[in-house]
């Protein structure tokens, strides 16, 4: 039988076949869907621009600025190049020998030495961390990957699992170091939580050096819980947000604590009442300040700024270079713990 693979087909028996893929997904779920997405993908397999991801693609490996992502809808896999052009799209499997085959061909090197992760917030992608992480490769000295995943479709454990799947792909990485916005940082926690509980995964926390933790809901989100009653949204925010609104403290108290050391951001005002009259005390429109804070914090120090132009903002990325590099926001002497 001749092999089409990268053979250029007409947009109707592309489209034919990819709802075909999506209404088996559908019937008996993605595990039921595989073998015709391998099938398929073997002759339907065109080049193709893309967005890079937005809220229905998550990460499962990522070689410097190449990345695997898997649909969470269909459970079906592409592979992405540095210009998030797909150069392959199929099963898992499919995908991680493409991207094997072209690493060879246009060496493209595995992942080595210190390392920097970022991870977005809730409605977010990776393109938000771009701006904080050209800084830190640039002036630190680290390789960043930055890591997108389906932050409104999934709930916390989806999202800690696609987590775990980059960081199984990183062996060859001496030391890990993250920067996470927002909910991210609840993701990382609960990723940080499942390692804990095999060989493989110690091995990743022992390779743990520092986080930044911009923004981060460590106790919850007063926000979300005025609005968990509102069962319209829970379709628009995804099952991560809405259990967090649901739960609120009493799921963030159950989340890993991280025992490298780790540095808290928030963006704040600087009085009582802060930006968002929802809620109460100081806060950065959409996460009060104490609701950041984290027992064991090695730095703390607050921000005049909103939410997400925290990203964006100069002083944070020099704080957050500094802590990566030194463990200090400011320096030594001005450090602000949070005691356990």
């Amino acid at each position: 039988m001749p092999d089409y693979t990268g053979c250029r087909v007409g947009p109707r028996l592309l489209w034919l076949a990819v709802l075909l893929v999506v209404s088996w997904s559908r019937a008996g779920g993605a595990a039921a869907a595989e073998p015709l997405v391998g099938i398929v993908s073997r002759y339907l397999n065109v080049e193709a621009p893309t967005m890079g991801g937005m809220q229905v693609w998550s990460d499962i490996r990522v070689r410097h600025d190449w990345r695997i992502q898997r649909n969470v809808l269909t459970g079906h896999c592409r592979l992405l190049d540095e210009q998030n052009v797909r150069r392959r799209w199929g099963t898992k499997e499919q995908c991680f020998e493409e991207l094997e085959r072209i690493a060879v061909g246009e060496s493209i090197p595995k992942v080595r030495g210190r390392v920097v992760i970022t991870l977005h917030g809730l409605g977010s992608t990776r393109r938000g961390l771009e701006p904080i992480g050209q800084k830190i490769r640039e002036q630190g000295g680290f390789t960043v990957l930055n890591v997108s995943y389906a932050s409104t479709r999934g709930d916390f454990d989806a999202h800690a699992a696609t987590l775990r799947d980059v960081l199984d792909g990183l062996e060859d990485v001496e030391e890990f170091n993250f920067v996470c916005h927002s909910m991210g940082n609840l993701v990382l926690r609960y990723c940080l939580g499942e390692c804990s509980k095999d060989e493989a995964g110690r091995r990743i926390l022992a390779r743990l050096n520092r986080i930044v933790m911009l923004a981060p809901p460590n106790n919850g989100a007063q926000l979300a819980e005025r609005f968990k009653n509102v069962t319209i949204l829970e379709p628009l925010v995804g099952a991560a947000a809405t259990r967090l609104a649901k739960e609120g403290r009493e799921f963030t108290a159950q989340l890993k604590r991280p025992d490298c050391e780790f540095g808290i951001i928030a963006g704040a005002v600087g009085d009582e009442e802060g930006r968002n009259p929802l809620l109460s005390g100081d806060d950065d429109l959409i996460v009060r300040v104490e609701e950041t804070k984290l027992p064991g914090a090695r730095d703390f120090v607050t921000v005049k700024s909103r939410h997400r132009s925290l990203l964006y903002d100069e002083q944070v990325h020099g704080y957050t270079l500094r802590f990566l590099t030194s463990g200090y926001f400011i320096g030594e002497s001005e450090r602000t713990p949070i005691s356990n």
